[in-house]
This record gives C-alpha cells, sequence and structure tokens, in this order.
C-alpha cells in the first residue's frame, strides 16, 4: 500500500487449486470488498468506482487467475493503471505442491483451466507454474498451502494482514524460522543452517524458553561462536539485500532453520529482523515451527 493510497487493492492469484477462494473469503471477513474471477483489465476500473464512493470498505481484494482467457495478457497494463491511479497493489501468490494439487482436483473434480484433450492435469499444473513464475517472481507474499487446512490458511492470512498492510514499493523481506525435523519452507529463495550455534535445548532451565526469551537470545548470540556468527550474518544480509534489489527483485523470503524451531532459528531471525526495521525494509517474520520444537 502506498502511503498516498490509504485504500489497499489486494490482487490474489497463483496456481489453480492452492486456496485463492479460500484467501478471498478471509479478506471479505476483514472487511474487503472481494470479488472473484475478475478480468485483469477491469482491475483499475472497479477500483475506480469503489474509490469514488465513500466507502465502508477496509479495502478491495480481487480474485485473478488462468480462468480468465486474458488474465496474463493484461496483467501488466492493469499494474500500470492502477499505478497511475496512486493505487500500489499487494500481490498475494498462493501454491501447492504438485501432488496435492492433483490429489485437490481428484477431490473437487473440477477441471483445471488449461486442461485439454491434448493436456492432462499434470502438464497442465506444470504449464501454468512457467506462465505465472514472472507474476510469482515480484508478489509481495508467496503461500505454499500444501499443509494448510482451510482453516490454517484463514489464520495464516490473518497474521500476515499486518506485514501486507505495512508494505510499500521497494525489497520487501520475509523471514521464516522452521526447524529442520520438520522440513525446510518451500517458499524459501534462501535457505540458512544453525544447528553449529550452542543449543539452549539442552539446558534443563533453559529447554522449555523460546527464542524470543531473553535469556535464550543472551545464551546464543552472546556466547563467542554465536556473537562472531550473527554480526558476520547481518553484514552479509545488509551487503546481498541491495544487489538482489538492483537486479529488481522486489521480495525475498529467507529461512532459517535449526533443529526443532524453537530456539537458536528464533533468537538470531529476531535479530535480523530488528536490523532490517532500522534499515528502512519493509519486513515481516514467521515463526512456523517455534510451538512445535
Amino acid at each position: 500500500m502506498s502511503h498516498n493510497n490509504p485504500f489497499p487493492v489486494i490482487i490474489v492469484t497463483g496456481i489453480s487449486g492452492s486456496g485463492k477462494s479460500t484467501a478471498l473469503k478471509v479478506f471479505e471477513d476483514l472487511g474487503f470488498f472481494c470479488i472473484d474471477g475478475l478480468p485483469s483489465r477491469m482491475a483499475s476500473k472497479l477500483a475506480e468506482l469503489i474509490l469514488k464512493q465513500d466507502s465502508a470498505y477496509r479495502g478491495l481484494a480481487l480474485g485473478m487467475d488462468m480462468r480468465q482467457p486474458e488474465f496474463l495478457d493484461g496483467w501488466d497494463e492493469a499494474l500500470s493503471t492502477l499505478f497511475e491511479m496512486g493505487i500500489t497493489p499487494q500481490v498475494l501468490f498462493l501454491e501447492a505442491r504438485r501432488n496435492v494439487l492433483v490429489r485437490r482436483y481428484a477431490t473437487t473434480r473440477r477441471p483445471h483451466p488449461l486442461e485439454s484433450q491434448k493436456l492432462g492435469l499434470e502438464q497442465a499444473l506444470e504449464q501454468e507454474k512457467d506462465l505465472l513464475d514472472p507474476i510469482r517472481r515480484n508478489a509481495e507474499i508467496v503461500l505454499d498451502t500444501s499443509e494448510y487446512s482451510v482453516h490454517d490458511l484463514r489464520r495464516v492470512i490473518q497474521t500476515k494482514w499486518s506485514a501486507i498492510e505495512e508494505l510499500g514499493r521497494g525489497m520487501r523481506v520475509h523471514l521464516i524460522t522452521f526447524g529442520f525435523k520438520y522440513g525446510v519452507p518451500a517458499e524459501a529463495d534462501l535457505v540458512f543452517d544453525l544447528r553449529f550455534l550452542p543449543n539452549p535445548y539442552f539446558e534443563k532451565e533453559l529447554r522449555p524458553l523460546s527464542g524470543l526469551d531473553q535469556a535464550i537470545s543472551e545464551y546464543i548470540l552472546e556466547s563467542e561462536v554465536g556473537s562472531e556468527f550473527n554480526k558476520r550474518f547481518l553484514d552479509f544480509i545488509s551487503y546481498m539485500l541491495p544487489l538482489y534489489a538492483d537486479e529488481g527483485r522486489y521480495r525475498i523470503t529467507l529461512a532459517i532453520g535449526c533443529t526443532g524451531g524453537r530456539h537458536r532459528s528464533v533468537a538470531v531471525a529476531e535479530s535480523v529482523l530488528a536490523t532490517l526495521k532500522k534499515k528502512g525494509y519493509a519486513s515481516s517474520i514467521e515463526h512456523r515451527h517455534m510451538e512445535l520444537g
């Protein structure tokens, strides 16, 4: 959302079968005016119509995807027109693993928009993934819904809303902490393994705490190894992000992991988040396995 535009516009898109309709229902519950299946070239006209009224809605959420024949052809034009209107739309891109999508289609028995006599479901999903890759790369938030129930997806979108609300132009950084024993986040651009750092899990009085607690943070970040690593890691992140920005990247997701995702990854990621905010980056954090580790 640009600072000049207090009325946020969210575009919900992504791979067919990944939960876009559910996501739009969440935004509807958050007070957004929602429309699914909107032709991309109509986005600016609808935004203009809503903005002209003294709207009681919190924002506008548009579902746009491959079901509309001219979706990709009109995408760039739609974004450009919205920018000219002073609106910076935020793109929420949903995806899921291939086997999960196939299972969902088998359950709903709905055809994929690209499926045909010549193209089976798996080939259609692969083609759609390739076609949507440019949109995915520049999306503000990418969500892999493979492991999410409808209720999980609702909870995650609601908790991420504050992050979406703060996003503006420029590089956006999303941090995910995780436990390797639960699996690496599929949406990560870069993955960092912190299992070499001192582990509070083996200290009886520290084990019940998390990386959000000062005692854990001090145990890890004030140790000889932890202190030196954190300094170098923060320097590396600070050096790397402007280079990505120069290459035209608008969003990057950093996954920071330890064994259980409760202590070391959380403490370091919170340190990274504080540094990013000081440097003016629009940044958000998600502790994916902290309550499990």
